[in-house]
């Protein structure tokens, strides 16, 4: 199948992507990101996280004109009430849609125009850790699993290789994959 050479592919500004990897390669400095969330306990197992202004390519950008609200909860059989999905969940979707994106960039990137990018992603808990009933037990995901349908104008084998070429360029497969120092600071209220 012929490829796309058009400056729009999958949705992506290709001009603009290779401008910005161009720049970030000349003035590393710009490279730092720095993200943020405030969550809010609501109640029980309720909370609310807003996400809305980050620091990029040195400096602040307020460029968002709406701030994204997440709820987060448990199910009922966690003791919760279904308020939203729960922060376990919300990890497997950051994963599947940071790799869902990287695997888009890169095949823009690379001329392949995509039809179709679908991924199931699930995580296999034992709760026992969580619950504190053993020490044996992760509180965590033991292993996450993911598998992608990729439908597009490139050769199975090659579609194949972007998934494999994603886990390499995305950001949250390598924090979920290789563990990030997390750092937590309390501050008593008054």
């Amino acid at each position: 199948m012929p490829r796309v050479t058009d400056r729009i592919r999958n949705g992506v500004d290709t001009e603009h992507l290779f401008a910005t990897r161009n720049v970030i390669k000349a003035e590393p400095s710009l490279a730092h990101f720095s993200f943020r969330a405030t969550n809010r306990w609501i109640h029980g197992s309720h909370s609310r996280t807003t996400i809305r202004d980050f620091y990029a390519a040195g400096e602040e950008d307020a460029s968002r004109s709406e701030t994204f609200v997440i709820d987060a909860g448990e199910p009922a059989i966690l003791l919760g009430s279904d308020t939203g999905a729960s922060p376990a969940e919300h990890l497997l979707h950051a994963l599947a849609a940071c790799l869902t994106t990287s695997v888009v960039y890169l095949a823009a990137a690379r001329g392949i125009r995509l039809t179709e990018v679908e991924s199931r992603v699930h995580g296999d808990l034992d709760v026992r850790g969580l619950f504190g009933v053993s020490d044996e037990y992760r509180t965590g995901f033991e292993r996450i699993h993911a598998e992608f349908k990729v439908k597009g104008d490139a050769e199975p084998h090659e579609l194949r290789a972007l998934v494999q070429r994603a886990k390499q360029r995305a950001p949250v497969y390598d924090m979920v994959a290789n563990g990030v120092p997390v750092e937590i600071a309390t501050v008593a209220a008054p």
